[in-house]
């Protein structure tokens, strides 16, 4: 038996070899009919002594196990998406405000932005163990067995690697096996795909990961993430993960400046045609590792990486109509509806025209001519007009005065962009739309229940608010279009369900006007409970962290709304989570209160984020350039001595990590 596992080990290892040279150094050793006999081989002796079943297997990538539901699993280290830069301008203003938080040489690492589906690999002792999607960047679905098939994702991998750890990067398709993949299907009287990369992204969520082996997709990789890895530059992290049997793409380089990360961009911005894969920009890092960690995070993304995005693809068609929708907000947005015009890779039927001002300021009419843009933004947009097109007859365009919905007059206040129709709880496409923010995946997460069954639901009468839906009966759900019991069983299960979504996510739901995941978070952490929150005045609101006198305004009208304090009443009374849980309070207190710390250097007990943690767990904010408002800084080794200067010359003090950790009785 010792030979025979022998033998099968022996077969694995010299497969995935073979699998290596092939697909990601392009260069292969044996013939594929000589790879597929070992295969072959390897399979039967599989089959034959499943005792030494291998999940990570070279057999593993044909597939075959199927997934009905996708498991959403919580990322470790959470995927943030990218600011965009498009001029010179804005990458020096992006390295000016780097150069206010952190000192000495700045270096940059240029790598070309592809157009795929982001993902994150976990590996343990060398074995792939799950394969995560980005999702909404706090959680993704588990599409483990479907990565598998990838052959540029390595199984078990090579040389020294870490024994836990992530990487991330994008699964695509490139254009040889996407134009391949469509030729088959329209020789099986089948519609085409459209792009490259909603294939990639399908692809991964298909049931049968037999399916998706059949699929020529590759993985690019980019990025490390784990405790105390064996890198401490960007740059380095790519020529260790290559090193490590990770296709990542050699084409990055390390600039000294704007001037050469510029040189890259307009280089590739036409060499990039050339290229197998979808690229749509370059992403630059700041290359030092303890550099990104000063610098930390927004809200939404790295403060040490931009996106520049390549010049927009741009089209002409015609305009046949101006139409309006309502938001949930009541906003009215104009939309241009266009004849249908290819642009990159996708059919354009309407694009946005953002509001009046925007009419008017390009003079944008029906039957004109426009040229319409896809840029950083995912809908389309109409960036001119093509006068000399324009009809002799065209009558300039007159803004709408009345919702085109319930007829209500607009209304406009100064300072806003957009027209809005005041009829909050008697338009129809607001209740719709705030019913369907409330039922979203990053607000209450309701299974079951999708937007379209939302607009049955209220057209019905069944429901007039979010609150109506914890009332709901199967019996008055069943007689709706496409409703089996099977379904109607399911939404009110996912119902029930989200009673126990946490306060944070439940006032992201209630759909406050700029109240997004942020903000919501910030305030459910300050007032602990929604009863706090009603209970704050407008100058309480402007004094927590981040929130101005916009939010504030916007928080307290909504709380200062009869109907908007029943339907609150209501959810309590439904079970919904309206405080922060005992679980969640665990762990913080008001010790720092009203402090706000900088975090500078490296250090030894914790990182440089579970510090950051600390401080906001017991009360404090972390600022991230030293002021006159400055309580004082947590200095580690290495923290730079101009940061030091300005520290001692304001009069802040310094203290150690031991120290700080003993101010929050931590040590």
């Amino acid at each position: 038996m010792e030979d025979i596992q022998n033998k099968i080990i022996e077969l694995r290892d010299e497969l995935r070899t073979h699998n290596h040279n092939y697909y990601v150094l392009d260069n292969p050793k044996i013939s594929d009919y000589e790879f597929d006999m070992k295969l072959k081989e390897l399979q039967e002796l599989e089959e034959k002594y499943p005792e030494f079943y291998d999940a990570n297997s070279p057999t593993q990538r044909v597939g075959g196990a199927v997934t009905k539901n996708f498991e959403t699993i919580k990322h470790e280290y959470r995927m943030y998406s990218l600011d965009n830069s498009y001029s010179k301008e804005d990458l020096l203003d992006w390295e000016k405000r780097i150069k206010k938080i952190v000192e000495g040489e700045v270096n940059y690492t240029c790598e070309l932005k592809y157009d795929g589906a982001s993902m994150s690999l976990t590996y343990e002792q060398g074995k792939l163990v799950k394969a995560v999607t980005r999702g909404d960047g706090f959680q993704g679905d588990d599409v483990t067995a479907n990565v598998k098939t990838i052959k540029t994702v390595p199984l078990q991998l090579q040389g020294d690697y870490p024994d836990t750890f992530e990487i991330r990067g994008e699964i695509v398709l490139p254009f040889e096996g996407f134009s391949k993949m469509n030729q088959e299907r329209i020789a099986n009287g089948e519609e085409p795909y459209r792009n490259p990369r909603n294939t990639a992204s399908g692809s991964l969520k298909l049931q049968d990961s037999a399916e998706v082996a059949k699929r020529p997709l590759e993985c690019l990789l980019y990025n490390l993430k784990g405790r105390n890895l064996p890198i401490s530059t960007q740059f380095e992290s790519l020529e260790k993960a290559r090193s490590w049997g990770f296709k990542v793409p050699d084409i990055a380089i390390l600039a000294k400046n704007v001037d050469e990360v510029l040189e890259f961009v307009n280089f590739w911005d036409t060499k990039r045609h050339e290229l197998p894969y979808e690229t749509d920009g370059v992403v630059v890092k700041v290359n030092s590792l303890q550099q990104q960690e000063e610098l930390g995070y927004t809200a939404k993304a790295p403060r040490w990486a931009m996106a520049y995005k390549f010049k927009a693809e741009q089209v002409s068609t015609l305009l046949n109509e101006i139409t309006y929708q309502v938001g949930r907000t009541g906003a009215i947005t104009p939309v241009a509806n266009l004849e249908p015009v290819e642009l990159a890779g996708t059919t354009v039927k309407r694009a946005s025209i953002h509001n009046a001002d925007q009419i008017e300021k390009l003079d944008i009419r029906e039957r004109d001519t426009v040229f319409v843009e896809k840029g950083g933004e995912i809908i389309p947009k109409i960036i001119g007009v093509d006068f000399a097109l324009r009809p002799v007859d065209s009558v300039p365009t007159s803004y709408i005065t009345h919702c085109p919905e319930c007829n209500t007059e607009l209304i406009r206040t100064d300072g806003d962009a957009k027209h809005y129709c005041p009829n909050y709880n008697g338009c129809n496409p607001q209740i719709i739309g705030r019913i369907q923010h409330y039922i979203s995946r990053k607000a209450m997460d309701i299974e079951g229940l999708g937007g379209e069954t939302v607009a049955l639901l209220v057209n019905a009468g069944l429901i007039s608010n979010y609150s109506d839906l914890y009332e709901l009966t199967k019996a008055q759900i069943i007689p709706l279009e496409r409703m089996a019991e099977k379904s109607a069983d399911n939404l009110i299960n996912g119902i029930k369900a989200s009673i126990n979504i946490p306060f944070e996510r439940v006032l992201y739901a209630l759909g406050i006007r700029y109240v997004g995941e942020t903000v919501a978070k910030k305030l459910a952490k300050h007032y602990k409970s929604i009863n706090n929150l009603i209970s704050a005045t407008q100058e309480d609101l402007e004094q927590v962290d981040e929130i101005g006198v916009k939010i504030a305004e916007s928080v307290t009208l909504f709380f200062a709304s009869e109907e908007n304090i029943q339907i609150v009443n209501r959810l309590k009374d439904f079970g919904v989570q309206l405080e922060v849980s005992s679980e969640e309070l665990e762990g913080q207190t008001e010790i720092l209160k009203g402090q706000s710390i900088v975090v500078s250097g490296v250090f030894e007990h914790v990182s440089r984020n579970e510090l950051k943690k600390l401080i906001e767990d017991n009360g404090g904010k972390v600022s991230s350039s030293i002021s006159s408002k400055t309580s004082f800084v947590v200095a580690g080794d290495k923290m730079g001595p101009s940061k030091k200067d300005k520290a001692n010359s304001l009069g802040i003090s310094l203290i150690n990590e031991v120290e700080f950790l003993q101010k929050i009785n931590k040590f």
